[in-house]
């Protein structure tokens, strides 16, 4: 098997746009493996392209090349940028995304310089950065290293002694609705302690779930999903639509009181 290319996108299926993009790359090599990670990330919005990659690059293999192109050219910066972390190489424009992918900045990180005339340059970025990449050619020969790079916060959950607040991060094809909330910060604030998770004005959940199916059909659940994320979901149902739930929203977890962290 050639080398992964992985592609995530806010292309679509309909248009010729992704065809010629793997094209470009099977050209450069056919032997290449292009893994489609996804192309219906919502146009412009890096928030939901970084929440994808970042639960998604840990599984593929080392030397893995990720080519990113959501809102790339909007602030028509003439470069874009390469990043190397977990022994695996990501290609993408400089818009702040890396850093909702990575917690702390990799430590390599290039820009290379683009053309950026026409409507759709991404074939001779492939061409310039995938292609050295793919020949396995040093990075400094196309490119400069940077030790900083644009910065994009995440939104993070407001937590007290007997609280969290967190967001909506996330709505998934199945209508699950995904916090800001992981396992360990959960855990760590519950403190074997029981809780209400609150949203809108429905009845609090009170339960950890282990699976969708430990309710009955078309009960609502909580539960961490594959990537460690607290979970709002209906068993063979659709959580946001049902509960009103949309990106950016807040809900609140309670816990009993009179507990030290």
């Amino acid at each position: 098997m050639g080398r992964i290319v992985t592609l995530t996108t806010d292309l679509g299926w309909k248009d010729y746009y992704l065809g010629s993009i793997k094209g470009s790359i099977l050209s450069i090599d056919s032997s290449v493996n292009v893994v489609d990670v996804s192309h219906d990330i919502k146009t412009y919005d890096i928030v939901e392209a970084a929440f994808v990659l970042k639960n998604v690059y840990p599984n593929f293999p080392k030397g893995t090349i990720h080519l990113i192109n959501v809102n790339s050219f909007q602030n028509r910066k003439p470069y874009f940028l390469v990043v190397k972390a977990n022994d695996q190489y990501f290609i993408g424009p400089d818009n702040g995304l890396f850093t909702l992918v990575f917690e702390d900045l990799p430590s390599t990180i290039y820009q290379v310089a683009i053309e950026i005339g026409g409507t759709f340059p991404l074939n001779s970025i492939i061409a310039k950065i995938v292609g050295h990449l793919l020949h396995e050619k040093p990075l400094i020969e196309i490119g400069e290293p940077l030790s900083e790079i644009e910065q994009r916060i995440a939104l993070q959950p407001v937590i007290s002694k007997s609280q969290i607040r967190g967001t909506v991060i996330h709505i998934d094809n199945y209508e699950n609705v995904i916090l800001n909330i992981n396992k360990s910060l959960f855990d760590r604030v519950r403190d074997g302690r029981s809780f209400a998770l609150y949203f809108k004005r429905f009845d609090p959940i009170c339960v950890i779930c282990d699976h969708y199916a430990d309710v009955s059909v078309g009960e609502t659940l909580c539960l961490f999903n594959s990537a460690g994320y607290l979970e709002i979901a209906i068993n063979m149902g659709k959580a946001a639509s049902m509960h009103s739930l949309n990106l950016d929203e807040t809900i609140q977890i309670d816990f009993e009181p009179n507990q030290e962290l």
